[in-house]
């Protein structure tokens, strides 16, 4: 489970297009702002050494933040999904996945299946897929400092939040 500071839960997430300089430097923001397949990115990064480790999923109650950014009741349960993006079986990114009953109809359903495969492998390879504004935020997660970026993806016009979180060793992974 992602154990994220309670001011950083608290904090609200910035969405500015563009996003000024001053908010979000490189190297970040090549990160954060890519509108393209953060999996594909750290397997670009990596080749050969990139996994994933599943850290939990299930039904639960996502944060108030989570219910707004998805429009719906504070009190639903949705599918969490929490991974890790590993190089070399280090973390580097982390993710939390929300999904609401409601996306989990029809095709769908398979999401719930996805096990140890990256959700952007199944987003970026969907033909009725779109991307919604990407939001930011900075704090702390496991004690360290973190930017963060989360956006909705709508899969057949059904919404999931997808929320990301990048360690600061993934500026330090170099290409082998």
């Amino acid at each position: 489970m992602l154990m994220l500071s309670p001011a950083f839960k608290m904090q609200s997430w910035q969405r500015l297009s563009p996003m000024p300089r001053s908010i979000v430097d490189n190297p970040w923001r090549n990160w954060l702002l890519d509108t393209g397949s953060l999996t594909q990115n750290v397997k670009n990064l990596a080749p050969g050494r990139f996994s994933l480790k599943l850290l939990t999923r299930g039904f639960a109650t996502p944060s108030l933040s989570e219910c707004k950014a998805l429009k719906m009741g504070s009190r639903h349960e949705a599918y969490i999904r929490e991974v890790a993006l590993c190089v070399d079986s280090h973390a580097q990114i982390y993710a939390r996945s929300i999904i609401p009953r409601s996306t989990l109809t029809a095709s769908e359903r398979q999401l719930l299946k996805l096990n140890n495969k990256p959700l952007g492998e199944f987003l970026f390879a969907h033909k009725n897929m779109r991307r919604g504004p990407i939001e930011i935020k900075q704090g702390q997660l496991n004690g360290q400092t973190v930017w963060a970026r989360r956006s909705i993806f709508y899969v057949n016009d059904k919404p999931l939040l997808v929320s990301e979180y990048f360690l600061p060793s993934l500026l330090q992974v170099e290409s082998k």
